[in-house]
This record gives structure tokens, sequence and C-alpha cells, in this order.
């Protein structure tokens, strides 16, 4: 579903905070490649819009090795793989060896579930040869919030997912064996200080159920795809994004993760952001992955609008959490 915003252009409250020509970019950091929105999940939140329907919106070979060569011209020290669920795609192997190969830390954006089917047994392991670190989705510390939004028996599945990942070495803040675990609200609110929730998230899954993670992070919801779907069928869509407007903190703009992040479609068109690619707001100039210079793309402006309220209210979100 496509609406259109309410509120402020994103443009004039970032001249108020001192960009009036918009925003540029630093050297990349992080070269983030969604490798597809095929899922075994159907989340309520999800601005992916990913399930298990998805079978052509997904990434080919000659894509992820034309990935391999434009990272090589690049100062991204790291590869960040998000989907749908990044394990279903048959390449997902080659990406990694590949990233790893040529000297890049590895991120697996990872719903955990999908851990649990059988042709993925041997997956943990393998994972924690490579020195993968797994950010895994997990709304909430407790069972109830987080099959509501994840859909029922999520969170037993998911604690078995989190089991065998600490079985294997993650979790135990070993920084080779990283494990994350990733909050969104369950509903039209921000969340709560990051570093707080992490203490009680550590002692509360400890507690409850033995498992362990190395680190906390807090991302706003964002007003796109299915999470913007309940918003107007909720009547939330106004309240929502006054709230997001109220809570625009000029401080995080330094931190937005579009700044130091070059986000990779599935069919190898180039975006600002993962949400920026949802919306089908491509880079300046609409370049792709085959044609890729890295001297023109930092030169770009970054493409923003109004959802980008979302990464800079209170502080801020990005793929690696608050940024203030």
């Amino acid at each position: 579903m496509s609406v259109p915003l309410p509120g402020e252009d994103f443009g004039a409250a970032l001249a108020r905070a001192g960009h009036p020509d918009g925003l540029g970019v630093g050297e990349l950091e992080i070269f983030q490649v969604n490798i597809g929105k095929l899922c075994n999940m159907r989340c309520r939140h999800c601005h992916v819009d990913a399930g298990p329907e998805q079978t052509v919106a997904n990434m080919d070979l000659r894509t992820v090795e034309a990935c391999l060569r434009a990272l090589e011209t690049t100062p991204a020290h790291t590869v960040d793989i998000t989907g749908g669920a990044p394990e279903l795609n048959p390449h997902f192997v080659r990406l990694v060896e590949g990233a790893r190969a040529r000297g890049r830390h590895v991120i697996d954006r990872c719903n955990l579930t999908v851990l649990l089917l059988p042709r993925f047994e041997a997956l943990p392991a393998w994972l924690a040869e490579q020195g993968v670190e797994i950010v895994a989705s997990l709304p909430h510390p407790r069972q109830p919030a987080t099959d509501a939004q994840r859909g029922e028996g999520t969170w037993s599945r998911s604690i078995e997912a989190l089991r065998r990942l600490n079985a294997v070495g993650y979790g135990q803040g070993n920084p080779q064996r990283r494990l994350t675990l990733m909050h969104n609200p369950a509903g039209a609110w921000l969340p709560g200080a990051q570093a707080g929730m992490e203490r009680e998230w550590k002692t509360s899954l400890q507690r409850s159920t033995g498992v362990t993670f190395d680190r906390l992070i807090a991302l706003n919801n964002m007003p796109i795809s299915r999470f913007l779907d309940w918003l107007v069928a909720s009547g939330n869509l106004d309240a929502y994004m006054q709230k997001l407007h109220a809570a625009f903190n000029p401080a995080a703009v330094a931190g937005l993760m579009c700044r130091n992040t070059l986000s990779i479609g599935w069919d190898g068109a180039l975006y600002d952001c993962d949400f920026n690619q949802m919306l089908a707001l491509p880079t300046a100039g609409r370049p792709t992955i085959f044609d890729f210079d890295y001297a023109a793309l930092r030169a770009r402006r970054v493409v923003v609008d109004r959802h980008c309220f979302g990464c800079t209210a209170g502080a801020g979100s990005s793929c690696g959490g608050a940024v203030v």
C-alpha cells in the first residue's frame, strides 16, 4: 500500500537543522545487499513485504557476482545481508564466502525461525565458522508481544533458534560470534532507551530461557508497507507521523545510515537505504550494480522524503540501532 504521508517536508526539517542543501554522503562503510524478499514468515510490521509467496524477487548469481566485484572498488568494511530471509536465497553461501574472502565483516539479518528448517540444521555452525555476525529479529523478551507482531508460535521457535546459536558459541562475548537482537515496537510508538533495554533484556532472557546475546539494537518502525497499512487501517497514521515530527532530533542527522551505507536491491538497482529501496526511490541518476562507479556515488546527494522522519526521531534509528 502506498499513501501520501502527512506533515512537514523532510527537506524543510533538514534546512532548519543546518542542512539547507540536503544530505551528502561520507566514505562508504556498509555495503548492504537485499538478496531477496522470499521469507518463511509474514510479519505484521515488515517494511519489505516479504513472505513465502515472494519467489520471483530474489537475487540471481550474476547479480551476486556483480556485487562482489563492486565491493572490491569500495572502502566498505561490512557486508550487511538482508531479505526476506536471506538464507533462503540459493546464492547466500556464495555471497558470504565471497565477502569474507575479500576481508569484509559479514552480517546476516536472520529471522531466527528459518534456522529450524530441516535443511538448515548445520547452518548455525557454518555461520560461526565464517565469523558471521547474526542480527536477529525479536520484538520483545516475552512471548505475547513477539507472537502478536510476528505470528503465533514465533516466540518459542525463536528461543529454540537462539539456543542453537548459543550452542555454537554465539552470544558469549566472542567478537567472531556476535549475536545481536533487534527490537521493533509492537505499535505506534518509539522504542525505549536502547542501553537500558539491553540490560533488561539480558536479565530477562537469561533468567526465563537461559539464552544469552551480546547486544540489543532498537529500530523505529517506518511508515512503509505493512506497518503503513496497519497505521492507516487502525487510524494511527496522522498521530504517528505527528509523533515522528515532534521527536525530530537534529543530532541524529549526522549518524543517518544513508550517509555511510549503500543499499543494493535484489535486481541490482542502487538505493541510499533499505527503506528507499522498498519505496522504489533509487539513488540519484538510477545507477545499478552493473555500472557501479564509486567515485560518482561518493558525490551524490541522498534522496529523502517524509518517511525519513522515522530515522531522525528520538535517539534516531538505523540498521545499527540508535544513532545518538
